[in-house]
């Protein structure tokens, strides 16, 4: 019984020491020297390559930031691994990716059943319709027998067979695995609808040879909290992603910006000060350097300068901020303290 009880005793010990020496992403990420980021293939305003092959939007710069937090400010630190929708949770699950920062749904499936920890909301956004304009069609209640083209793999295919069973109506689905591929499908014709995420929607239209002859439906389907993402087991490496994600909006709506943060450093708010390593040991109580919000800020600015700069009115897709608004500003971003 007693040696029983030493085998048992030493096989707990064996496999708590190897699910922590499994679970030190930030161990992983600093001997690699980079941050392994899965992005989207391509998503304007979110994640896509500009004419010089670099890789910008939010999602991007969210893999920035959380590489700047890492390496004391070096935000190009980043190896950006393109998933497809199938592709994104098997990526993250099998260790080719530290991060997945695609435009990814928060749902209990993925947060449970996956292995996988969402670290907050980087924008809020729900699933609409696009159609042309020349059909004459001004709600999606009007799309009873409508082809559609949509995206496998992904929340926007459920949530596409719940609204039309819920109103009755019939619809053709052309499913396709890319969502370039659905966008070329539904520009060809091959469909009458599109559909995905209503920041999508805008971001596909921009890419049609005329924008302007194809409509957004106003009808919104459904919730899509769009966040990065984690696997399971390590605390620290999810604390570290999840208080990047809260220092951005605690930043805004402190004031906080790429302009002013050095100068910030020597404010007298005490949430600025904790914040930004002044006071207190915030930094080093998740394994990383005491200004490291400093390095996040200096690196993409604040949470709302990553939206203006890559999805907001004054860029291309024009999107309001709306309920990704600071929620002293009526909408939804909201952060606990640094404190």
């Amino acid at each position: 019984m007693k040696n029983l009880m030493k085998a048992l005793l030493g096989s707990a010990v064996f496999a708590f020491a190897a699910g922590t020496a499994s679970a030190a992403t930030l161990d992983d990420v600093k001997s690699a020297g980079q941050l392994r980021c899965g992005v989207n293939t391509g998503l304007p305003g979110f994640a896509s390559q500009n004419d010089q092959g670099e890789w910008q939007g939010l999602d991007v710069d969210y893999c920035k930031a959380v590489a700047a937090a890492v390496f004391d400010g070096d935000a190009s630190k980043v190896q950006y691994t393109p998933l497809s929708a199938v592709q994104r949770f098997p990526a993250l699950q099998n260790n080719e990716v530290d991060l997945l920062a695609r435009n990814t749904t928060w749902t209990m499936n993925r947060d449970t059943a996956l292995g996988l920890n969402f670290a907050g909301v980087n924008y809020y956004d729900g699933q609409g319709f696009m159609v042309r304009k020349d059909l004459n069609v001004n709600s999606a209640l009007q799309l009873s027998g409508a082809t559609v083209c949509v995206q496998s793999g992904t929340t926007t295919e459920l949530n596409l067979t719940d609204y039309f069973n819920a109103n009755n109506m019939e619809y053709n689905p052309v499913v396709i695995e890319s969502q370039s591929d659905v966008n070329s499908a539904y520009e060809q014709g091959r469909c009458d609808v599109l559909t995905t995420d209503a920041s999508g929607l805008y971001a596909s239209r921009l890419e049609l040879s005329n924008p302007d002859e194809h409509v957004v439906l106003p009808e919104i389907i459904s919730k899509e909290p769009l966040g990065p993402v984690v696997r399971q087991g390590d605390e620290q490496w999810f604390d570290i992603v999840k208080w990047v994600h809260f220092g951005l909006i605690n930043a805004e709506e402190l004031g906080v910006t790429q302009d002013n943060v050095e100068e910030m450093v020597n404010s007298d708010n005490p949430n600025i000060r904790r914040m930004l390593g002044a006071d207190g040991t915030f930094g080093q109580d998740i394994g990383l350097s005491a200004d490291w919000m400093v390095n996040v800020i200096k690196a993409v600015g604040n949470y709302g300068e990553i939206f203006d700069r890559n999805v907001g009115p004054d860029t291309p897709l024009g999107i309001q901020r709306g309920q990704n608004a600071l929620w002293t500003k009526g909408g939804l971003q909201y952060a606990p303290p640094i404190r």
